[in-house]
């Protein structure tokens, strides 16, 4: 089988990035050209707000000549995203429409949670070396322009995962108009981190040993740390790299950019972030730092070769999600046993039901993940659930899931307990589709029935059976003790069950002797 032909464009905070792969199962994934152009948007969303007409201009050209070097190298397909600086642009939606007049490509505009799934996702194709090292405490820390993401994962699994909105460029425009008014650069960065940093360390690392850091972001991470001790493994001591930072931050913008061999405008980065890195080795007090030299690109390219099974993935990257999660949930002190109970009778109806209504694996995994923190709430306030939940979810990102994933699963949260208004009432409100709007409808009509089945949170269904027959959703349900206060407050959540699916659930109850 020829291999396939794959490119990634990467609208980022300071440049504009066109990456070509080929992926194959017998040679996995290969980079084959790489073509960078500088084009700092960051400095006008950040400053303004919005891209302004030169920036959208210069854009559109450079996406054209991306457009000519696929056609030359014959690509099957691509994936063109976009990250911080035109997320955080008020203008994003005209220029994403400029864009397709212009070049016929399609951009999306990542979430920051689905911009480091990526970006992890790119470390976990190394698959030998990652899973080793998130067997132990292991910190994943990913700058960008705009800002930062640490991620902490222990005996194999995704513990937390937090944003701080201090990139290397953002940190870099900040401390610009102070820059002839200190010889001290240095403090006046850390000063500007200290905030985020000590109260990360405070919130995730108090009961925690980091032994191990991941330093991932774009080719600058591979570029500074091209002097590793142990080449082949890309790894470098505290020493050493106390070493590198004090030549960092000892040089000048121009001498870094000679010494480094780096254009200027990136070596201009480099301070802010050797200071990014610096702060947060020191607050770990990790042993061992690991550089694998991989990108969002590739993150892109795996996933394309995980969705289209040329590659075979290790790694349970859903999980990741489900334990993202999991945390945010023992964090606002759900009731663990009561969600456990709703997750077995929740994913029971949906399996019965999913072949005809259309429903895939990603909405399963929505559904789960909105039945973990449907009453998150509940932490804040007894008497205002709902929109506890909502405001909650909506304010915590959770890795791997998109902003309409994430508003869909809060909506569930909100209308478990509410009355859903019509979809003419709720676009008032909030921006949101028909398509979204009938899966959350959907979804909050099981999770509001199988929250009812355990309404006394006592757990008295031990196993539970569904099968969809004709109009009727059967339910037999194993219990071990009186069932009455279920079933007697079960008719208006099988009213609103029937309104959405036109299914009738009907129980049938086999006491445990």
């Amino acid at each position: 089988m020829q291999p396939a032909t794959f490119a990634t464009i990467d609208i980022g905070t300071y440049d504009v990035t066109l990456e070509i792969f080929e992926i194959s199962r017998k040679s996995g994934i290969k980079s084959i050209d790489t073509v960078r152009h500088r084009l700092e948007l960051g400095t006008d969303t950040y400053a303004n707000g919005k891209l302004g007409p030169s920036m959208e201009e210069e854009l559109c050209l450079v996406l054209k000549d991306f457009v000519r070097i696929m056609d030359g190298y014959k690509v099957e397909n691509y994936r063109a995203i976009a990250t911080s600086a035109l997320r955080e642009a008020e203008n994003a939606l005209f220029v994403l429409g400029k864009i397709r007049q212009a070049t016929g490509l399609h951009v999306e505009v990542l979430s920051n949670s689905e911009q480091r799934f990526l970006s992890y996702k790119a470390i976990a194709s190394i698959e030998s070396r990652f899973n080793k090292m998130i067997e132990k405490g292991t910190a994943v820390v990913d700058v960008d322009g705009g800002s930062i993401q640490i991620s902490l994962f222990d005996k194999d699994a995704l513990v937390t995962t937090q944003n701080i909105r201090m990139g290397n460029l953002r940190i870099r425009e900040r401390l610009q108009p102070l820059k002839n008014n200190t010889a001290n650069y240095e403090r006046l960065a850390e000063e500007l981190l200290q905030n985020e940093i000590i109260s990360f360390k405070r919130m995730y690392l108090k009961d925690r040993k980091i032994e191990n850091i991941m330093l991932i972001g774009d080719f600058l991470t591979d570029t500074i740390f091209r002097n590793t001790e142990d080449r082949a493994s890309r790894t470098i001591s505290r020493k050493d790299f106390e070493a590198w930072y004090q030549n960092i931050v000892g040089h000048s913008t121009m001498e870094l950019a000679v010494s480094l061999d780096v254009p200027v405008e990136y070596a201009s980065l480099l301070r802010p972030s050797a200071i990014i890195y610096h702060r947060l080795i020191e607050e770990m007090d990790a042993a061992m730092i690991w550089t694998p030299g991989t990108h969002l690109a590739r993150g892109l390219a795996y996933e394309y070769a995980e969705q289209k099974k040329l590659l075979k993935v290790k790694h349970d990257f859903e999980n990741d999600i489900i334990m993202a999660a999991k945390n945010i949930g023992k964090r606002y002190a759900v009731n663990r046993p009561h969600i456990q109970n709703m997750e077995m009778t929740s994913m029971a109806i949906f399996d019965a039901m999913r072949r005809v209504y259309g429903l895939g694996e990603r909405e399963r995994l929505l559904l789960r993940i909105a039945v973990m923190l449907h009453d998150v709430g509940k932490y804040i306030s007894m008497n205002a659930v709902a929109e506890c939940s909502y405001n909650i979810i909506m304010s915590n990102e959770i890795i791997g899931l998109s902003h309409e994933e994430r508003e869909t699963i809060a909506l569930i949260a909100r209308y478990n307990t509410k009355e859903l208004p019509s979809f003419e009432e709720l676009v008032q409100d909030i921006s949101i589709d028909e398509r979204q709007y009938l899966l959350v409808a959907e979804l909050t009509a099981i999770v509001r029935y199988a929250n009812a089945l355990d309404r006394s949170h006592m757990q008295k269904i031990q196993a539970v059976r569904a099968a969809l027959r004709e109009q009727e959703l059967r339910l037999s349900l194993e219990v071990n003790r009186d069932f009455t206060l279920e079933q007697g407050l079960l008719e208006d959540k099988a009213a609103f069950f029937y309104e959405v699916f036109s299914v009738k659930p009907v129980i049938k109850i086999k006491r445990q002797i």
